[in-house]
């Protein structure tokens, strides 16, 4: 299954015992109910809504919640930078994961702080000049208005990170785009650093895959609704340590859902966006099996200039790690260079993290870092800035946890 999955199937039973524990003071109850909701996670998806064929996207709606299924997340990352030309990057991410299947789940009283939706949320803000990688992980109930989702108009939130509609867009027309263009409005902070930013897609929608219907494993199931714009133009500011930087710059948006777990022989996933300087966009990733060896549910999506998009399949590229950090905190050394190869497309790049140290220590670790790329097309010279995830070389668990 794709990198998000992973870290979201993951999260949601470490939350759902952590809620669980918080919510009740009869300690044998709250083992019991913690180990039913973990087994409720990993019993078999039938009862939750199955992504097993391609489907027509609609706008406004598809901008919101899938609740039925079993997981949904909203993918923001970013490089920008300053008028003196200091470069950040930055990650949002809210996940919804649902507990039980609509028709098993019942309220059990009428306070309104009962649910069968838990979000939460990473933060994270890479500070290149510094070498900084600031970040905090965030969950909540999506219930008695701590968290939620919503379609029309556009609001994700938990407490009080969020990434809304534009008040001025919402202003002037009043109504959502019919392609699902809509610029976004993050706002968002951690400690003395925070995000406020404006990002307006200049491409339409992305549907990967086969109409924004993309397999990951052999079963009837295995696979996810995937869309994403690709390149949004991003401006607004960011607070480090409470000194406040004009920026602008190139962000990256995803939303995706599904039901089903991790197949049984896969360990973990590489993913890369890039947004390059002819206009291209990037979309790549594999999925590595226990073996070493790499999934052929592996893909990619090549975005033209004009919003045209391209499937790639596993042998339409190549991908060498071609060097690696180990993490000081003990269990994962990550790749943090890479090759890649697109034949087809004539295109060569060199991608390497901005700076090594970019791990996730929250309740899962993994990598989620800014990189560059230097290459060329056809022999022209290209470069591009991007992100990556890495997921399945860590083995231990971290600390950031917050809970409402």
């Amino acid at each position: 299954m794709r990198r998000k999955y992973w870290i979201s199937l993951i999260l949601v039973i470490i939350a759902t015992g952590i809620m669980l524990l918080w919510l009740n003071r009869d300690d044998d109850a709250s083992v019991r109910a913690g180990i039913s909701a973990v087994e409720a996670l990993q019993a078999d998806p039938d009862g939750f809504l199955q992504v097993t064929e391609p489907r027509e996207f609609a706008f406004p709606e598809d901008h919101g919640p899938h609740e039925g299924y079993r997981t949904e997340w909203w993918y923001y990352t970013g490089n920008l930078s300053s008028e003196s030309g200091r470069r950040f990057g930055f990650q949002f991410t809210l996940f919804r994961n649902q507990f039980l299947p609509d028709e098993e789940y019942e309220t059990e009283n009428g306070t309104g702080w009962s649910t069968n939706q838990l979000y939460l949320a990473h933060l994270a803000i890479t500070d290149v000049e510094t070498g900084r990688h600031i970040h905090e992980e965030r969950f909540s109930r999506g219930a008695a208005g701590l968290a939620g989702a919503q379609a029309d108009p556009f609001r994700i939130w938990l407490e009080d990170w969020m990434v809304v509609l534009d008040e001025e867009y919402e202003t002037e027309l009043q109504q959502d785009s019919p392609d699902g263009k809509i610029p976004m409005h993050l706002v968002a902070a951690t400690g003395e650093s925070a995000l406020d930013l404006k990002m307006s897609p200049s491409k339409p929608p992305v549907f990967h895959g086969d109409r924004g219907f993309e397999p990951k494993g052999p079963a009837s199931g295995d696979a996810s609704y995937y869309l994403s714009f690709t390149r949004l133009v991003t401006t607004g500011t960011i607070e480090i340590d409470g000194e406040v930087f004009q920026v602008e710059g190139l962000s990256w948006m995803d939303h995706e859902w599904s039901t089903s777990a991790l197949a049984a022989d896969q360990a973990g996933g590489d993913w890369f966006s890039l947004q390059l300087s002819d206009g291209y966009d990037l979309m790549f990733y594999h999925l590595r099996n226990e073996d070493g060896t790499i999934s052929p549910f592996s893909t990619g999506t090549l975005v033209d200039p004009e919003g045209v998009h391209f499937v790639l399949d596993p042998d339409d590229f190549d991908l060498e790690a071609t060097g690696f950090w180990e993490s000081p905190h003990p269990g994962a050394t990550y790749p943090v260079s890479w090759q890649l190869q697109i034949p087809g497309e004539g295109l060569q790049l060199d991608i390497n993290t901005l700076f090594e140290n970019q791990e996730m220590q929250v309740s899962f670790v993994y990598y989620e870092g800014a990189v560059s790329a230097t290459g060329t097309r056809a022999g022209a010279q290209i470069e591009g800035r991007g992100y990556v995830e890495m997921t399945g070389y860590e083995s231990e668990l971290g600390t950031g946890t917050r809970l409402q």
